[in-house]
């Protein structure tokens, strides 16, 4: 029996994975052998180090999995977590390889964790600890702009890269692109605009795709594209749950009628306030106390509350077996990684659910992360070179349709369209562009009735498994 087999008896998160994988890649015309060396991880560095805190000596383990390598450098974030083992770096890594590749991004799929958890520590603390697991990642060939670029993840943030930044500036003073060995950095060491919302955006832009594609939406028992006063269900109010709520309520009109956390549900019909939930979190610690809603001890449970829209963005298999068949949403969109085991996709697959996969919808994140990577590696800033010079070319259109038309511009229009193109404005664009132009190819499998694909995760992952089989061909693989 092979480790798949072992997996799909046991059903782990790795396991998940490479279930959702052969069931795609059955279908799929490979050379024998090839789907094998797609599906398995390449490499898996584990490193136990110690670092004297509190007077005495700590023993940390962390790991950082190469996934794939059919494109250099391996792209992936770094989660602390005191639940975290290798079986769950792999499976993350995995993801990364597919993701990217979906979306067309030059890069293999990497993961790394350390087991940690973080709110057990002071801040000085953390980061002596975080130089140390840095330290043995260079020292192994585990970062670098060329080969492995970490990102933030569950349980560290932007602070988190600069430390691991700035430690391997300081062992590899000569490599002018070291600022580019990770991303997610703040913007005053070298990050870019729109890097912290970038997740939750792609998961606007996503469901923004689907809605816009008719035929798509009327699957999900959508009468038209509009997404004003949908009703949605988020679970965790994270960076991703946050952002993705924020801006589908904000830009979009949906309504956030529940929002699940650790310690429970709050539900409020007519729509949450979103940043005073989110104010309200990060200074208690929950929701219970919320004042803006309903509290409910049960947050599990809400993930069957009645709603149109359930979107997932707190942890790996929170839509199982237990729970699928009372899954009210006409449409679940995965702003986490793997919230649906595989049986729980092929059940809500038989009962008609529409799922945005977790590849496509969650890939927000390493878009703006290729961005900020391109410029670090450029030396130059986004926008630097013509903004102005778009500032005059617009000023000097508009002066022409006034001459010719006798009317004065709108002054109304004047801000925006006067304004140049700032580093923000371009991000956006091209994460919008990254996402609608993705979902398009989605789509279009996903419709062809020539084309095997019946669902959008079993069509993106045949996409992405192409995409690197083409890559491995190229090289004689």
């Amino acid at each position: 029996m092979n480790t798949a087999d072992l997996d799909r008896e046991n059903p782990s998160f790795l396991g998940d994975i490479e279930a959702m994988f052969d069931f795609a890649a059955e279908s799929l015309n490979l050379p024998d052998g090839l789907a094998e060396k797609i599906r398995i991880c390449n490499a898996t560095y584990v490193t136990r180090f110690g670092v004297r805190l509190r007077g005495r000596m700590h023993t940390f383990t962390g790991w950082r999995a190469v996934h794939s390598t059919h494109n250099n450098p391996a792209k992936g974030g770094i989660r602390y977590s005191a639940t975290a083992d290798q079986g769950e770096v792999e499976a993350l890594a995995a993801l990364m390889t597919y993701k990217c590749a979906l979306i067309g991004l030059p890069f293999g799929g990497s993961k790394g964790a350390l087991l940690i958890d973080p709110r057990e520590w002071e801040e000085h603390e953390l980061e002596k600890i975080t130089r140390r697991f840095a330290q043995e990642l260079i020292r192994h060939g585990f970062l670098s702009s060329g080969t492995n670029v970490p990102a933030p993840d569950m349980g560290t943030n932007e602070q988190t890269m600069m430390w691991i930044a700035d430690e391997y500036r300081r062992l590899k003073p000569e490599d002018i692109n070291g600022m580019a060995c990770v991303t997610g950095k703040p913007l005053g060491g070298n990050g870019i605009e729109g890097r912290t919302e970038a997740t939750g955006r792609g998961v606007q832009y996503a469901v923004q795709s689907f809605f816009d594609t008719r035929e798509d939406a009327q699957k999900a028992g959508f009468e038209s594209g509009d997404l004003r006063n949908q009703s949605v269900v988020v679970q965790g109010l994270g960076n991703v749950g946050y952002h993705a709520a924020k801006f589908l309520s904000e830009d979009d009109g949906c309504r956030i009628t529940a929002v699940i956390e650790r310690d429970g549900v709050v539900r409020r019909p007519e729509g949450l306030d979103i940043d005073a939930l989110r104010k309200h979190i990060n200074e208690t610690g929950g929701v219970q106390t919320f004042a803006g809603g309903r509290f409910d001890p049960d947050g599990a449970r809400a993930l069957e509350d009645e709603c149109d829209i359930l979107i997932p963005a707190a942890m790996e298999q929170a839509i199982h077996m237990g729970n699928a068949d009372a899954i009210k949403a006409r449409l679940i969109v995965e702003a986490a990684n793997g919230p649906t085991t595989y049986e729980a996709d092929k059940k809500l697959r038989e009962r008609g659910v529409i799922i945005i996969p977790d590849l496509y919808a969650n890939a927000g994140g390493v878009v703006v992360s290729y961005f900020e990577w391109v410029k670090n590696l450029t030396h130059i800033p986004f926008g630097l070179m013509e903004r102005r010079y778009d500032e005059k070319g617009h000023r000097t259109l508009a002066r022409s349709l006034e001459l010719m038309t006798g009317r004065d511009f709108p002054k109304e229009s004047e801000a925006v369209f006067f304004k140049g193109r700032r580093e923000i404005d371009l991000v956006r664009s091209g994460l919008d562009d990254m996402m609608r132009s993705t979902y398009a190819e989605l789509s279009r499998r996903w419709n062809d009735p020539a084309d095997p694909s019946k669902d959008l995760r079993t069509a993106a992952f045949a996409i992405a498994i192409n995409r690197i089989a083409d890559a491995y061909r190229a090289i004689g693989i």
